[in-house]
């Protein structure tokens, strides 16, 4: 084992690797492989989803990683999702069943509702959004801890006022909000109203994408982060690279990333930044290259009265 996370206590308890294996994209043996590597690396938290199609395999990967002795079950902490079309109370179970029988695993530790939005595929095979409240998705959920096969609960793409709902309407506090956070979108608004409502903040996409650029044309912020002057400064001060700064910076504003990759190499260096922490002062400067804005915006909700990413925060 090459490197260890921290973990963080979740609010009912449970304990949480601060740093996970994202998959989205991640398909066949690609995916077994990526798994496999990232459990052997250390890695003890791995995430994934209904709609990444590949349960089967990242289940596959953690039975081979127990058979062979490198792990136990309790050591892995397994997340998936519920996607959008199955917010109707009387699906969510079914699509849980389906998510557990695809990972053949005895439990999930965290099943989070995938977004606000629900969905429905009509007889044409197309997708069409429907007027679901979230809430009565949630509470349906809910129902799942009774059955022990799924430890905690929790949301991802959810606002400030759609969190906010949730908590005030339902039984269960959600342990995550997992939302797309990187140093371009810090979401520190965000973070700080979970915060204060003990519900930690999951980053996902938090590399923000390799090859793309975003922000004013300044010279600087028109870059991508990783060849940002400012972060490849502080990643030459520490001996990483501008990718494990990245990461660190995710860690040092109070969430826990979930880097995406099947490199070998990239996933061991994305776990290896609990050996050093940003300053105050490199936060601030690091902070400086938010610029709010959202790369993908996922436009077909965008007249949805529960599309989450036209607030505030």
């Amino acid at each position: 084992m090459d490197a260890k996370a921290t973990l963080v206590t979740l609010n009912n308890g449970k304990k949480m690797p601060v740093l996970g294996l994202g998959t989205y994209n991640l398909r066949g043996q690609n995916c077994v492989d990526a798994v496999k590597t990232a459990i052997d690396a250390g890695y003890r938290h791995i995430d994934t989803a209904s709609l990444y199609q590949n349960e089967a395999e990242v289940g596959q990967a953690i039975r081979e990683k127990i058979a062979d002795g490198t792990i136990k079950r309790e050591d892995i902490f397994l997340t998936t999702k519920l996607w959008n079309t199955s917010h109707e109370p009387a699906q969510v179970r079914e699509a849980f069943d389906a998510s557990l029988s695809k990972l053949n695993v005895d439990y999930v530790d965290l099943y989070l509702m995938h977004s606000p939005i629900g969905a429905t595929v009509d007889s044409n095979g197309t997708t069409v959004l429907t007027d679901v409240d979230y809430v009565t998705t949630w509470k349906a959920m809910e129902q799942l801890l009774d059955t022990g096969l799924v430890r905690s609960l929790g949301v991802s793409n959810f606002n400030s006022e759609q969190l906010r709902r949730v908590l005030e309407n339902g039984s269960v506090t959600p342990v995550t909000n997992q939302v797309k956070c990187h140093v371009r979108l810090n979401q520190k608004k965000l973070i700080k109203f979970c915060k204060d409502r003990n519900v930690i903040v999951t980053a996902y996409s938090p590399l923000y994408r390799p090859g793309s650029t975003l922000g004013p044309e300044d010279g600087k912020s028109s870059k991508h982060p990783m060849e940002d002057a400012r972060v490849v400064e502080i990643a030459e001060r520490y001996k990483k690279t501008p990718a494990q700064v990245l990461l660190r910076y995710l860690v040092d504003i109070g969430t826990v990333p979930i880097p995406k990759s099947g490199n070998s190499e990239r996933i061991r260096q994305n776990l290896n930044i609990f050996d050093f922490a940003l300053t105050p002062a490199e936060v601030v400067t690091l902070d400086a290259l938010n610029t709010g804005e959202r790369l993908v915006k996922f436009e077909m909700g965008l007249a949805h009265p529960f599309y989450p990413f036209e607030a505030e925060f």
